[in-house]
């Protein structure tokens, strides 16, 4: 009864009933200014506080409609003095600018009332600046960026873009590599990306030395220990000067090979390494492509080494019996008879038009070796023709023959060429 009594009495106030006497129920000032609602529209008989805005009182009427989280805010949220009348409906009214007046009064270009702290629309809203917020800048708060300056509010025009003007601390910093004393660009975004400060990437394919192969993997420090980066020697001696020096197969000091390494070495593999011969007096072909530098440079030289074939296959020509080249002193230019293929079945390709023709015309393919004809070891003067022709088959073709003889010399006489004409 008395909840009721209170109810009808505070709903009088509304209507304005000031300092007036009605039975036993005394009157006071509504606290509500001139607000023309009913009590019932916000108060309840169960309790007259908190007060909770009812269906029937429609706050959009106001020309403030309640979403978000004002829809969740108390009366005194807003309304500190539970005067309703005359509020004002901008923001600025209730939240204290932070933005050093900067910004204007349109809070809505970053703020919703569903979170006043909303970081999607005030992401959006920075994406319209010349610093669109990319990678880990996007997860920031607006104060790691935008210090508060004396005053306590934070500062948003004219800003620096610079990547350096935020990151000075870290580039002075880092020691590998050592940005400061190298003469690094302060130009950030030429190694690093927003999403992650750490795994930078330099791209060396705008300066003198573009990496490529083994050099791609290799950490900075490993070619700039020495802390040079501008202006650092390109050539392969500057990094490989041990290499070169170690070197024994070939001795490259020794030999005085050039230090062009490039000449033989990739970047691939520094092993592997493959000399063009094609320019020097000695282009390798057939069974000299495959070997090993020491199986001809055994003595170190390499730099006006003698390039005819006994320089290398003395021993060879030496050792030759079938036929024997020293004792019938055949020439030491291998390459009559020689090819780089194969060392055996050498062919003496001069003898068809010096002396007798064995590989053309019918004696082709006849013979398997010079001692086929050479019976006498070292005296290829000698030779025989009864190897093959005996003599019955002979006789019997030279039966109407005159002066006919069954021996080698006869034979040669009247066929110089090998043919039965």
């Amino acid at each position: 009864m008395k909840a009721i009594i209170t109810l009808v009495a505070l709903c009088g106030f509304a209507r304005g009933a000031v300092g007036q006497q009605t039975g036993a129920v005394s009157t006071t000032r509504s606290p509500h200014g001139r607000l023309s609602q009913p009590c019932a529209a916000c108060h309840a008989p169960e309790g007259w506080v908190p007060a909770r805005i009812s269906a029937a009182f429609d706050h959009a009427k106001t020309g403030f409609t309640l979403v978000g989280a004002h829809a969740q805010a108390s009366c005194r949220g807003c309304h500190a003095s539970l005067d309703f009348k005359g509020v004002a409906s901008d923001c600025i009214s209730c939240h204290r600018d932070v933005h050093s007046g900067e910004l204007g009064r349109d809070c809505g270009r970053c703020h919703t009332m569903r979170s006043f702290l909303d970081r999607a629309a005030m992401t959006r809203a920075h994406q319209e600046t010349r610093f669109p917020l990319t990678g880990s800048h996007r997860a920031l708060d607006c104060e790691q960026c935008h210090v508060p300056a004396p005053q306590g509010r934070l500062a948003f025009v004219n800003r620096p873009s610079e990547c350096v003007d935020c990151h000075r601390t870290d580039y002075a910093g880092t020691r590998n590599p050592d940005h400061q004393a190298g003469g690094l660009s302060t130009n950030c975004t030429q190694c690093h990306g927003t999403s992650a400060w750490p795994r930078a990437r330099f791209s060396h394919a705008g300066t003198a030395f573009p990496l490529t192969g083994a050099h791609r993997a290799v950490a900075c420090a490993q070619c700039h220990g020495d802390g040079v980066y501008s202006g650092k020697s390109e050539l392969c001696l500057s990094c490989h000067q041990f290499a070169y020096d170690g070197t024994t197969d070939p001795p490259h000091q020794a030999a005085g090979f050039p230090t062009t390494c490039a000449s033989c070495h990739t970047t691939v593999a520094w092993t592997g390494a493959k000399f063009d011969h094609a320019g020097t007096a000695f282009p390798l072909t057939g069974a000299h492509v495959p070997l090993r530098c020491n199986q001809c440079h055994a003595d170190g030289v390499y730099v006006g080494k003698n390039p005819s074939c006994v320089s290398c296959h003395q021993a060879a020509y030496d050792a030759a019996t079938d036929p024997n080249h020293r004792l019938s002193a055949f020439p030491t230019t291998c390459t009559d008879c020689h090819a780089t293929t194969s060392w055996s079945g050498a062919r003496y390709t001069a003898h068809d038009a010096a002396y007798f023709p064995i590989y053309s015309g019918a004696h082709r393919g006849r013979w398997s070796s010079c001692s086929t004809c050479h019976t006498v070891s070292g005296n290829y003067a000698q030779f025989t023709c009864l190897t093959c022709h005996g003599q019955q088959e002979t006789n019997g073709h030279h039966s109407e023959v005159s002066g006919y003889s069954y021996n080698s010399q006869a034979c040669y006489s009247c066929h110089p060429q090998g043919r039965k004409d």
